[in-house]
C-alpha cells in the first residue's frame, strides 16, 4: 500500500502563505485521485482540494480561489499552495491517495 508523508505545516500569520507537500512511496501518475482534507477537534474531516489524474481539480467551497493543488509526477509529490490564510484555516491537514491511504497529517496554525 502506498505510504504518504506530509510536510510544510506550521504557524503563519493571517494573510500569510504556506505550501504543504505530500510525498508518496509510489508513482503518483498511477493514482487516480489524490487530495487534501483537513480536520479540527470535534468536527468531521472536510475536503480542501482534490486532483484527479487527467487534470481535473476540486476545491472545498471555503477555498474561494485561495488554494491551489498540484501534482509533480517527477517527484511523486502533491502540493497544496495556500494563500491568504485565515484563522479558521487552522487544522490538521491530511493527504490521501484514492481514499485508501492517508498520511499522518501536518498541523497548520494561522494566528497573530
Amino acid at each position: 500500500q502506498v505510504q504518504l508523508v506530509e510536510s510544510g505545516g506550521g504557524l503563519v500569520q493571517p494573510g500569510g502563505s504556506l505550501i504543504l507537500s505530500c510525498a508518496a512511496s509510489t508513482r503518483i501518475s498511477s493514482i487516480f485521485a489524490m487530495g487534501w482534507y483537513r480536520q479540527t477537534p470535534g468536527k468531521q474531516r472536510e475536503l480542501v482540494a482534490q486532483s484527479i489524474s487527467g487534470g481535473t481539480t476540486h476545491y472545498g467551497d471555503f477555498v474561494k480561489g485561495r488554494f491551489t493543488i498540484s501534482r509533480d509526477n517527477a517527484e511523486d509529490t502533491v502540493y497544496l499552495q495556500m494563500n491568504s490564510l485565515k484563522p479558521e484555516d487552522t487544522a490538521v491537514y491530511y493527504c490521501h491517495a484514492n481514499y485508501q491511504a492517508w498520511g499522518q497529517g501536518t498541523q497548520v496554525t494561522v494566528s497573530s
